[in-house]
């Protein structure tokens, strides 16, 4: 049995293990681990299974959350299947990680049954007002399986909804983030179609996410997801924000990775860092 969010560990003891020799590479890992332990004491090792990005956000987010984000409290967030379906045939093809190959006209029910799961967890755990039980309910959260994936399949449907609402926005001459130029410029997406049938029907199968799906994820969820990378330090890169423009009310998720595919999460902030 894995654990999907291991407990946590020092930080630099966790550094000291993973990163032992005098190579170059060990040696910016090193430092970049110093830097992230100026603000925050622990760090928890995420399951890694081409899920470990959606896995990192939700945990960050939930174990965090004091209220229920304005998008999920509208009245047809749970009718989105639905609603899609009657204008996009294709989305017929979408692919359930439990389900493959089962057709979309008969899961459109169950993706609804997910985002109902979504809204559901995320309100208990945002009324949770001690931060060990809301941690603990976490936890319980993320060894259960079955809702964990649930939950993930919940956030590619709502990436996908975003993807097509920016690129109809753009199409009828509104303004969009420039990641959603990124996004559709690709041979593999160049409409939402072609990303649901190239990328997101393949997260967690055989594949995580890319950059640009990084920023559609944080759009999607209306969060800011503010990522150490470890192989960039001492560049203008090391920490970057998805989206680089956020809207200041969005809150903010904090993700750690070595090489843009794995990420883990820091925890504990140093208490000089929240004053």
């Amino acid at each position: 049995y894995k654990l999907s969010v291991s407990p946590e560990m020092d930080i630099m003891e966790y550094c000291r293990k993973e990163w032992r020799g005098d190579t170059p590479v060990a040696k910016r890992m090193r430092k970049g681990y110093e830097a992230v332990a100026q603000k925050f004491a622990s760090i928890r090792r995420i399951r890694g299974d081409n899920y470990c990005a959606f896995r990192a956000t939700l945990f960050q987010a939930l174990s965090q959350a004091t209220q229920l984000p304005r998008w999920l409290q509208s009245e047809d967030f749970t009718m989105l299947p639905e609603n899609l379906l009657s204008q996009y045939d294709w989305i017929k093809q979408w692919q359930l990680k439990q389900k493959p190959g089962k057709k979309m006209g008969e899961i459109s029910d169950e993706i609804k049954e997910y985002l109902i799961l979504l809204r559901k967890k995320w309100k208990n755990i945002s009324e949770i007002k001690g931060p060990l039980e809301k941690q603990e309910a976490c936890d319980k959260l993320f060894k259960n399986e079955e809702e964990e994936y649930s939950l993930y399949e919940a956030l590619k449907f709502l990436m996908l909804n975003t993807a097509i609402e920016l690129y109809n926005a753009d199409k009828n001459g509104r303004r969009v983030p420039v990641f959603s130029w990124l996004l559709f410029a690709r041979d593999t997406s160049s409409n939402p179609c072609q990303l649901m049938h190239n990328h997101l029907n393949h997260i967690g199968h055989s594949g995580g996410l890319e950059q640009v799906e990084m920023f559609l994820l944080a759009y999607a969820l209306q969060y800011t997801i503010q990522v150490y990378r470890l192989y960039k330090y001492s560049t203008d890169e090391f920490i970057t924000l998805y989206p680089n423009d956020p809207e200041e009310d969005w809150p903010v998720v904090t993700l750690i990775t070595e090489d843009d595919r794995h990420y883990n999460i820091p925890v504990r902030m140093c208490q000089e860092t929240m004053l």
